[in-house]
């Protein structure tokens, strides 16, 4: 070793010794000071309260009791003039030491004696105005800054992991939450950290119920395995049952976080939540209680720069079934939405025992052999919502129907007993068979009546199998352009389940039961298309407690359904949607109004014609020779003659569904789910039939009818407008039916 290198290491040395010296020094100084950087540093933190949020922080006492640990005693925060938010009589805690080097707070240790924390909400103001209004103040601010989703949900676990001690010890913490008279409450009796092992009890509401959480925990790994129980009870909230009508039960809930890290540009979550003896009872859901006795995921999280999602490593496990998932949602530049699940070839009796008990009801008991796998693809570009992607299959291998679960679906096969449903009350029953005079064969049923129902409701219904998936793809984009639910995409053969099957369930568990249904029929070739399309024309409702085309061609036209002719077919396939109102497009003569109801039957006409089901009409295809019995005329209330003004170049018919479905379609059957049905929805078509949305019968505010034939220019630029939407609407009919 040269001279120099020995001299430079004596100087690193005396260098290195010189900041231990130092670094001692202001470790010794600032241990003796610390009670008065303590006092200095709480004075600093209570103005910043007061300062940033109006709050009111009073400590009684704050010492160290330890090298680094903090005791605090008769702790209060009161925002101005709302409810205290919280108050502690005694609180211990101890920080990490590494992690206070690299400027950030872990606690090793903490210890807490009687507090309460309470939520209170009166009318419109709450004690925690001031947390929302930061929040939304910071959320325009990262807004702003495009803030990368990645990292804030990195600081966001982080803080929060980092705030769960190593040791703990809390005895009689109460939770509360006052929402004018209705009180939640939560005490913790005790809860505990130590070597790992967490255990706990809670009282709930008083003596309510007692919950326990009991597991393990290393914090220092950020490893979690939690469970949650009651004692001598399922887990259950009266406050959610008594708010939201849900009866929402559970055995045990388990929770496990396994691993928390950074892969490049994404942060990674990776846990698994399950559940056992779930119930749930809600009339939107299903009419009895649904029981899942076990489910679980592996959820294998992440979030990206602008996105967030679930990885397709994932697992849901649903009793002995299983699936994964994938969903992702991406926020900008344009929100995407990516949904996708698949399975792998399952024994087909598994996952059908898997199906929740009370959820779906006629599948019940049913035994089956073979294999199922499903797979399903959705994609929505809300900057492109005409290219959503949807596909769904359920693939089948030696599939066969062994035995009938609670409801036989051959019934349909032979004469039955068919009863409608209003308002979950019977209306009469229905013998479809001959047994009935106004049931009619399929062959003795006019081809105009059967082929404008087809090109109405459901065009290709004797080629595909129960399913429309470009309907289903054309019912997602018009819904989301139009920011409601305007149409459907059920094919007749789901009307047909829906209303021989599952006519009383308005639920959503009863739509895939539906669906279900179908694929079983179809698949196992039970119905005969030829069987179902007369059955389903034999019971759907056309008029108030009419059913079936029988009873419809003779309460309307005083005929048989064989000699309806075309106008009259055409008519009855515009009010299958709402047959209530039927009556309403009369006039006292007789004859049909032309306001909506000529543009229909020019469309359909022209449909028809184009794939040759009827002569090309310059006319209207009928619309003028239609003529309401006699004696239904006298019921028909006079009409202004401002709404016998016609045309389809001047009313519009928007709501058609040539392929299948539109109008009065699932946006109903939400609506209806959660804001209850209108008496005139009939049985037959609830939520899934097609319809021509009506203009109101009152004239616009300002407007008259024009005295004479000169037309105005508003008049002209509702016609051209009109002339360009019909032109639109037509080429997407024609694309959408193959022809050219």
């Amino acid at each position: 070793m040269t001279y120099r290198q020995r001299k430079a290491i004596r100087i690193a040395g005396w260098v290195f010794l010189s900041i231990f010296l130092i670094g001692c020094v202001g470790a010794v100084i600032a241990y003796v000071k610390r009670e008065s950087l303590l006092k200095s540093g709480l004075e600093r933190a209570i103005r910043k309260a007061k300062r940033d949020y109006n709050l009111d922080v009073r400590i009684g006492s704050a010492k160290f009791t330890g090298l680094s640990s903090v005791a605090f005693t008769d702790i209060s925060v009161v925002p101005e003039e709302r409810d205290s938010l919280a108050r502690i009589q005694r609180v211990e805690v101890a920080v990490r030491f590494w992690p206070l080097l690299a400027g950030k707070i872990g606690l090793s240790g903490m210890t807490l004696e009687n507090g309460l924390v309470q939520v209170v909400k009166r009318d419109s103001l709450t004690n925690i105005d001031f947390l929302l209004r930061r929040s939304r103040d910071s959320t325009k601010k990262e807004s702003s800054r495009r803030a990368d989703l990645s990292n804030v949900a990195e600081n966001l676990i982080d803080n929060i992991l980092s705030k769960i001690p190593d040791d703990l010890n809390i005895s009689n913490l109460e939770f509360r939450g006052i929402e004018n008279k209705t009180r939640l409450s939560l005490l913790t009796q005790t809860a505990s950290i130590n070597d790992e092992v967490v255990a706990s009890t809670l009282k709930l509401n008083g003596n309510e119920a007692t919950w326990h959480v009991t597991g393990t925990a290393d914090p220092a790994d950020r490893e979690y395995d939690l469970a949650l129980y009651a004692d001598g009870k399922p887990l259950e909230l009266a406050y959610i049952q008594k708010r939201f009508n849900l009866k929402l039960q559970a055995d045990t809930v388990r929770a496990q976080l396994r691993d928390v890290d950074r892969a490049g540009d994404e942060f990674r979550l990776e846990g698994v939540g399950s559940v056992r003896n779930l119930r749930i009872n809600h009339p939107a859901i299903a009419r009895t209680d649904v029981l899942v006795p076990q489910a679980s995921m592996d959820a294998n999280l992440f979030v990206g720069e602008n996105y967030v999602g679930v990885d397709s490593s994932s697992v849901l496990r649903l009793g002995e079934a299983s699936a994964r998932p994938f969903v992702k949602y991406t926020l900008k530049p344009a929100k995407i939405y990516e949904v996708q699940l698949h399975t792998d070839q399952q024994d087909a009796q598994a996952v059908f025992n898997s199906f929740p008990q009370g959820l779906f009801e006629s599948l019940e008991g049913m035994q089956v052999a073979g294999k199922l796998k499903y797979d399903m693809v959705f994609q929505l570009d809300t900057s492109l919502p005409d290219s959503v992607k949807f596909e769904s299959g359920l693939t089948q291998e030696g599939f066969k129907i062994l035995k009938m679960g609670r409801t036989d679906f051959t019934i349909i096969n032979q004469p039955f007993i068919y009863t409608p449903y209003e308002k979950d009350k019977p209306v009469r029953d229905i013998v479809v068979g001959p047994d009935n005079p106004d049931y009619t064969p399929l062959n003795q049923i006019s081809p105009d009546l059967r082929n404008a129902l087809l090109t109405s409701e459901d065009y290709n219904f004797f080629t595909h199998k129960g399913f429309n998936e470009k309907a289903f793809r054309v019912s997602i984009a018009t819904n989301f352009k139009e920011k409601s639910f305007k149409r459907g995409a059920s094919t007749i053969s789901m009307q047909l389940v829906k209303n021989a099957f599952l006519n009383r369930n308005k639920t959503l568990s009863r739509k895939v039961e539906e669906i279900l249904i179908v694929w079983l029929i179809e698949n196992e070739r039970i119905i005969s298309k030829e069987r179902m399309y007369e059955v389903y024309l034999n019971i759907i409702e056309w008029g108030r407690n009419i059913y079936g085309i029988g009873e419809a061609a003779r309460y309307y036209f005083s005929k048989r359904p064989a000699d309806l002719n075309l106008g009259e077919s055409i008519f009855l396939a515009f009010v299958v949607p709402r047959p209530k109102r039927a009556l309403d497009w009369f006039l006292p003569d007789g004859s049909l109004q032309a306001r909506n109801v000529r543009g229909y039957f020019r469309l359909i006409g022209r449909i028809m014609a184009r794939r040759g089901l009827t002569a090309p009409d310059s006319g209207a295809y009928g619309f003028y020779n239609v003529r309401l019995r006699e004696g239904l005329r006298r019921q028909i209330a006079p009409v202004d003659s401002l709404y016998q003004t016609d045309s389809l170049m001047t009313e519009p018919i928007d709501g058609i569904d040539v392929e299948n479905d539109e109008g009065n379609g699932i946006g109903n059957f939400f609506r209806r789910l959660f804001k209850g049905s209108k008496s005139d929805r009939d049985n037959n078509r609830t939520d899934e039939q097609p319809t021509v949305q009506p203009e109101s019968n009152t004239p616009f505010s300002g407007e008259t009818a024009p005295t004479d034939t000169v037309k105005t220019r508003k008049q002209l630029r509702q016609e051209r407008r009109e002339r360009k939407r019909r032109e639109k609407e037509e080429e997407r009919l024609r694309e959408e039916s193959g022809n050219p």
